[in-house]
């Protein structure tokens, strides 16, 4: 029997997760927590089943959850939801597609997500609570820490550092080895 998983925060990427997760197999989804005025409502045919008051009561009858609400502008929000699972002694594990390469030879950490089509190439780690998004490519030893948003289509080449806490929009490119701190816009090449 699979594991119930909750998923926290119902909008758009939640939707994109509930996809992999069906795609994956590993776990099934037991609800969603939102907003306190969308319980009952439903994302994808998953049952809004309560919010961010009900997870501690919650923790004792699951103990798999994933933050399910994306990062634009920015990333506040997800980071206090991973600390309050955290502190609640959830589980938040890695989801993958089925449809992403990860190699065996990188690292993903504790509640990260990666999308459809994107490549982890060999020596790359990826830290807690990040957002590989659809058809990204990490090259090989680029490190991305905690929290960020590697954003649909970005490239990060070889070697690069991804700061933590930041957004690379989306079909950004990278030089090879370089620093990436906070905020690279979409389309733009970082140098």
């Amino acid at each position: 029997m699979k594991e119930k998983i909750l998923l926290v925060g119902g909008g758009g990427h939640c939707k994109a997760i509930i996809d992999i997760i069906e795609q994956e197999n590993k776990f099934s989804i037991a609800g969603i927590i939102d907003k306190k005025e969308l319980i009952g409502t439903k994302v994808l045919g998953y049952e809004t089943i309560g919010c961010d008051d009900d997870l501690e009561k919650l923790s004792h009858t699951y103990k798999y959850a994933i933050v399910t609400v994306g990062q634009i502008k920015s990333n506040t929000l997800r980071v206090k939801l991973f600390g309050l699972l955290k502190e609640l002694d959830y589980i938040l594990p890695i989801i993958i597609s089925p449809l992403a390469y990860v190699s065996k030879h990188s690292e993903v950490d504790e509640g990260s997500v990666v999308m459809h089509h994107a490549l982890i190439n060999a020596g790359a780690r990826v830290g807690v609570n990040v957002i590989i998004n659809t058809k990204v490519l990490i090259e090989h030893d680029s490190i991305i820490e905690d929290h960020c948003h590697i954003s649909t289509g970005a490239i990060i080449n070889g070697g690069v550092i991804v700061k933590k806490n930041s957004f690379v929009g989306s079909n950004a490119t990278t030089k090879e080895y370089i620093m990436i701190e906070q905020f690279i816009k979409a389309g733009s090449v970082a140098k």
